[in-house]
């Protein structure tokens, strides 16, 4: 595996491998010294030309826990701002020697450009392009739901469900998937993985030809709840800042989007027992979640930030550092 650009090119085995490191890699961070030398001596440039604290962080952190040498990179203030385009960026970054390079992009496609065009000699994660993709954002979800689903509740199971897929289980991405690069790289991957996906959403705030997508559409979430019974409910930010024309454009009002599309406690109350609540953030409460629903006890969302950091140290690890070696019974981070 070269670069990370989208959930829809990983296998099975690809995808498997990606959360079984990232459980390796969640064990370390209980340690009391979380570094691990893996990376000491490479470079790894987080390339922003979006805003976004909580990736940033994230992969900066995750980058530092391996060792690496990390240089963070806001188009707002650099030469970006001046009109450099992206391959004179890219141009840059190569002769500075940067090894990995995180880009987050408002462009779909340009970390695939970035990958492919031959302007540098590094490997590229994808932290998000327009309204393409986002799959280290979907595999720190199918790691959460794994754990929660197949671990902790296996009985005699790992504690991560290492090894396992997620076959069997149900998940129900629920908000505006029009705009959303989570919900397309989710749909990719929980389906790779084997999970059944349903989305529910307003007519309007679903993309064009989304039936050929492998997943099932609903415009009832009420009835996809309480019918369907979900496993995991994934609720997704109404993305007013990618709405042209402000949110009256694809829906009425905020109240009546959180009357019919909103989790709230009543709608908690229609979940299975076992059932998991996730929200990539930030969230917009009082909008697409409730207070109640992302304080109660069902809610994984804080954990989910927590293993963001492991799933691209992992991703880090595979792309820069990882051997057949990795591979042999017995070795150990």
């Amino acid at each position: 595996m070269k670069h990370l650009l989208s959930t829809a090119d990983l296998s099975k085995d690809d995808a498997l491998l990606l959360l079984d490191t990232s459980a390796q890699m969640a064990a370390t961070q209980s340690r009391e010294i979380k570094k691990l030398p893996t990376l000491r001596g490479r470079t790894v440039v987080n390339l922003f030309y979006e805003d976004s604290t909580r990736t940033r962080i994230s992969f900066e952190t995750a980058a530092k826990r391996l060792s690496a040498d990390v240089i963070n990179f806001s188009a707002k203030g650099s030469s970006v701002s001046k009109g450099e385009s992206l391959k004179d960026t890219a141009l840059t970054l190569h002769a500075m020697g940067a090894d990995a390079v995180v880009v987050r992009h408002w462009a779909s496609g340009a970390p695939a450009q970035l990958a492919h065009a031959g302007w540098l000699d590094a490997a590229v994660l994808n932290a998000g392009d327009g309204t393409h993709m986002h799959p280290t954002q979907a595999l720190l979800d199918a790691f959460t739901i794994r754990r929660h689903l197949v671990g902790l509740r296996g009985a005699g199971a790992d504690r991560d469900g290492v090894g396992s897929d997620l076959a069997g289980l149900k998940v129900a991405i629920v908000g505006d998937v029009l705009h959303s690069r989570v919900a397309r790289a989710n749909v990719r991957l929980l389906h790779t993985l084997g999970a059944q996906v349903t989305l529910v959403s307003p007519p309007t705030l679903l993309p064009v030809g989304v039936e050929a997508w492998p997943c099932r559409t609903s415009y009832d979430l009420d009835a996809t709840l309480a019918d369907w019974q979900p496993d995991a409910v994934m609720m997704l930010r109404v993305q007013r800042e990618r709405m042209s024309g402000g949110s009256g454009a694809f829906f009425p009002s905020p109240l009546e989007y959180t009357r019919y599309f909103g989790l709230d406690g009543r709608r908690l109350a229609l979940l299975p027992e076992h059932a998991i609540v996730l929200h990539p953030g930030p969230m917009n409460r009082g909008l697409e979640i409730s207070a109640e629903a992302a304080d109660s006890d069902r809610a994984v969302i804080v954990e989910q930030v927590a293993n963001g950091v492991a799933v691209r140290m992992a991703a880090l690890y595979l792309l820069l550092a990882h051997t057949e070696a990795a591979h042999t019974e017995g070795t150990s981070l």
